[in-house]
């Protein structure tokens, strides 16, 4: 799907676009609509919240009548602890599949809920895949939910939901997903894979700003999930609960932040839903990965593996080239990028999504060809030990 280039904006002010996955560059209409005060108790704003709730239960489709959206203030960890806290039960027990810092952070986040957990951590460079998932819940019966992360955005890759969803099925558990940066863009089909639950937030796909997250779960779950939670403020049955009494938010509210994300929603549906907002970040992706390559950088995984969210590059092996400068002199052209989070190379990511289109990323391509000419970066190819590493890894 075509998307119209004109209703792309160029940042105000001369403010650099955020090449990361969340906080993003937002729209014009996205900021102005946090120019007003909304009081959080009065029946504007509990209308405003309906709304919300529904238009996010719209991107389900048919599946959407046996599901209920609850929103949860503060960052996405905040609601995936609330998604644990309040799906899985006291005596439950957490498949966790990592392949970055994410599903890491999933399993601390297990610790500190003192629940019990098995972790697959599949390093950075390749997903779980079915048939790993299969046997490991064959040989422990006592796990009864498996967590996806739907897009990792430490490394960029996507994972394999459905194949994963399958699998944990077919043992009898449920599924719960972490969709932060991928909802809104890539196809979760909630009838295909039949979660239990899953999290995402207001500043990613959506491109709204940084306040809340929300969750998307079965309504028949969301009600038996009462008194499971550890938690006062991440209770998602508590808040469930008072929203469908009074239409309130339970504790005091992000307003603004919840008008400026109605205001995404608008724009989200006006480029086409997921699958315009798809299209236009696989093609900045592809525009984008396509010139870094031309320049010699390589990327940490194979195509068939990257999201169109953000793809992670290694960084050259040329003596000459310093991330940190390399930082400074892109985001003195306009443009911030983000460092990497690998364990075994160096490394820096590039964001696909946020107000931007394939005419920006060009722009940022020359910009880091200009970026290493101005540091005497000959070449930006990577060390041949991260090349083995990732041949090594990917056997």
């Amino acid at each position: 799907m075509q998307v119209d280039t004109q209703e792309i904006e160029a940042p105000r002010l001369g403010e650099p676009y955020l090449l990361t996955p969340g906080p993003l560059t937002t729209s014009y209409a996205v900021k102005e609509a946090m120019l007003r005060d909304w009081g959080s108790w009065d029946d504007d704003f509990r209308a405003m919240t309906r709304k919300m709730r529904d238009d996010l239960l719209a991107l389900l489709g048919d599946a959407k009548g046996d599901y209920d959206c609850v929103p949860i203030q503060g960052s996405g960890s905040y609601c995936v602890e609330a998604l644990l806290g309040s799906f899985v039960p006291k005596d439950g027990k957490v498949l966790v599949l990592a392949n970055g810092a994410y599903g890491l952070r999933a399993a601390q986040t297990m610790e500190y809920l003192g629940r019990e957990y098995h972790l697959v951590n599949k390093g950075d460079y390749l997903p779980p895949r079915g048939a790993e998932v299969a046997e490991v819940l064959a040989a422990d019966p006592a796990i009864s939910h498996v967590l996806i992360i739907h897009c990792e955005t430490s490394s960029g890759i996507l994972n394999p939901v459905e194949e994963l969803a399958d699998a944990a099925h077919a043992a009898g558990c449920k599924v719960l997903i972490d969709s932060m940066s991928a909802f809104g863009a890539i196809e979760l089909d909630a009838a295909r894979v039949k979660y239990t639950a899953m999290v995402s937030s207001a500043n990613k796909c959506i491109e709204g700003v940084p306040g809340f997250g929300f969750v998307i779960a079965r309504t028949a779950e969301i009600e038996a999930a009462k008194g499971n939670s550890h938690s006062l403020s991440l209770d998602v049955h508590a808040q469930w609960a008072t929203m469908q009494k009074t239409g309130q938010w339970r504790f005091t509210p992000p307003t603004h932040v919840v008008a400026a994300f109605v205001k995404a929603l608008e724009g989200h549906a006006a480029e086409g839903g997921v699958a315009g907002r798809g299209a236009r970040y696989t093609r900045n992706r592809d525009v984008m990965v396509g010139g870094m390559r031309e320049l010699g950088f390589e990327t940490l995984l194979a195509d068939r593996w990257l999201s169109p969210i953000i793809v992670t590059f290694f960084c050259p092996a040329d003596p000459k080239f310093d991330f940190t400068q390399f930082y400074e002199n892109m985001k003195a052209k306009g443009f911030i990028i983000y460092p990497g989070k690998l364990t075994v190379v160096d490394s820096f990511r590039v964001g696909c999504i946020g107000q931007m289109d394939e005419a920006v990323m060009r722009r940022v391509v020359d910009a880091a060809r200009d970026s290493l000419a101005e540091m005497g970066v000959a070449s930006a190819a990577p060390p041949e030990a991260a090349l083995d590493e990732r041949k090594k890894l990917a056997a």
